[in-house]
């Protein structure tokens, strides 16, 4: 005789991960950052953001305040002390509250520096006004009949020009920093401004968003960044202005972008190949949102004030250069025997961890940049605490070398999520809003359109695709048309995989 089995209940298959789990970063060495110490601790105290925000802003003003008056000996040869961080931190992560007040004293030097040179313009106008009267009557004399049969006058001119002197030069912009510069402006604001500049911004998506770094110009400003972190000289020639070489100027760069943006710059080929993401000290700190308790605040006005008051003081000091052509003139920085045995010991062993199998066998392009970041760092920190310090000691290279590796660390760390396509990162957005936020078992599109936790899943191809993109790993199972979803039938959505 037969029997019948029972049945046993369909049990879907668990859903495929969307992205490989990333392992959370390391606590950022805040001991390691010497005499920018009490101030971040001072900023982080007021914010309770993730403490590598401010730490980012303090390194990246100490590295502008500082990179004309020197460079740092390293192991391949003098370099300067410019210093390029990017600091990745989604939105309400207080990176503005974390960056305004560490450079509030150079926005206040600037300011007063605007108010000078606009009272130096007056008097230039008029010395330019005179000057150019004078040439124009010396040239209009050789103009007029002779009559006389006298000596060439354009002889006579000749002297009297030379006598007359160079046209007098325009008092320079008084600007430190930009926000989204094409680099022609960039280029144009060295050669009328100050020889030491930065693109300083706690939105950066803007510049990387930008003209500049559209896709005809990425490459090009990419190529001309990496040249200004080498110090090497910038070249301009462009049909109907000429050509000219600006020496000796340096720049040093901090943006603060939000994770998509990131995530896409970062996985552009360009980035990685042309060299200028290893030249970048780059971090995404875990998320304080939500911890951020008024009671938890700490304030210290002592460790601001004092980091406020350094910074003016560099600011005012004149920076050594070229009073004709401003270009800087800056000393070198050496490395005590104690400082550059640290440096060759961390150099080594970076170079022994990039052999196949080895811990940065696949981070080669940060990890050959990682020796000299750590002397650039150590660098900074040293003229940080003293202008006229004639080298590099062992306590500031080991600090310098802990923020290297740090970072270097989260290098390797985020490099994978760098790889992620941008409609991946929305749908692992999506995702996880769903499972951890989303109260009901069911979800239509207009729900994630009204109600997602992001822009980006706003609008309707975003959010269908994003689904799409999780149906076909099984954390969405589309329902039958007509399916009956909190009392409506509905002609389309989604059951989560795992609710009842």
């Amino acid at each position: 005789m037969m029997h019948a089995h029972a049945e046993t209940p369909f049990a879907p298959e668990e859903p495929q991960p969307l992205l490989r789990e990333i392992a959370p970063g390391a606590a950022y060495p805040v001991a390691a950052l010497g005499p920018l110490k009490q101030a971040v601790e001072a900023v982080q105290g007021m914010t309770l953001a993730p403490a590598a925000i401010p730490a980012a802003s303090a390194l990246a003003v100490a590295s502008l305040a500082v990179q004309g008056f020197a460079d740092v000996e390293t192991l391949g040869g003098n370099r300067p002390l410019s210093l390029y961080v990017l600091t990745i931190a989604q939105s309400g992560e207080r990176k503005s509250s974390c960056d305004a007040p560490l450079m509030a004293a150079l926005r206040t030097h600037e300011k007063e520096q605007s108010q000078a040179q606009r009272d130096e313009m007056e008097s230039w106008r008029n010395a330019h006004a005179l000057w150019k009267g004078d040439r124009d009557r010396i040239l209009g004399e050789t103009k007029k009949p002779d009559k006389t049969k006298k000596p060439d006058k354009r002889t006579a001119a000749r002297a009297d020009l030379e006598a007359l002197g160079p046209e007098p030069q325009s008092p320079p912009s008084a600007d430190r920093t930009v926000t989204e510069p094409t680099f022609e402006g960039l280029t144009r604001l060295f050669a009328t401004g100050q020889p030491s500049l930065g693109i300083f911004s706690d939105e950066g998506g803007q510049f990387l968003g930008g003209f500049a770094m559209s896709s005809d110009n990425r490459q090009k400003t990419l190529a001309a960044l990496n040249d200004l972190w080498q110090g090497n000289p910038i070249r301009r020639t462009r049909q109907g202005e000429g050509s000219f070489v600006l020496y000796g100027r340096r720049h040093a760069m901090h943006l603060m972008v939000q994770p998509v943006v990131a995530r896409a710059f970062m996985a552009d080929p360009t980035a990685g190949d042309t060299g200028f993401l290893p030249r970048c000290l780059t971090c995404e700190p875990p998320s304080t949102i939500g911890t951020r308790m008024h009671a938890l605040t700490r304030r210290d006005a002592t460790g601001l004030a004092a980091f406020s008051g350094r910074l003016r003081d560099v600011l005012e000091t004149p920076m050594p250069m070229d009073p004709d052509t401003r270009e800087l003139l800056p000393r070198t920085l050496t490395l005590s025997a104690g400082a550059r045995a640290l440096l060759v010991a961390f150099s080594d062993a970076i170079e022994a961890a990039q052999a196949p199998g080895g811990d940065l066998a696949y981070d080669t392009g940060y990890a050959s940049k990682a020796a000299e970041q750590a002397a650039r760092i150590a660098g900074v920190l040293t003229m940080w605490r003293d202008l006229h310090a004639p080298e590099v000691q062992p306590q500031d290279m080991a600090d310098g070398i802990t923020l290297a590796q740090f970072y270097l660390g989260e290098a390797a760390r985020l490099a994978d999520a760098a790889t992620v396509s941008v409609e991946i990162d929305k749908a692992e957005t999506l995702r996880k809003w769903l499972l951890e936020s989303w109260p009901e078992p069911e979800v239509l599109v207009r729900d994630v359109q009204r109600l997602a936790p992001v822009r980006a899943l706003r609008d309707r191809p975003s959010v269908k695709k994003a689904i799409g993109i999780l149906v076909e790993a099984g954390w969405l199972v589309p329902l039958d048309v007509g399916a009956v979803v909190r009392g409506v039938a509905r002609k389309e959505a989604y059951r989560i995989w795992g609710r009842a």
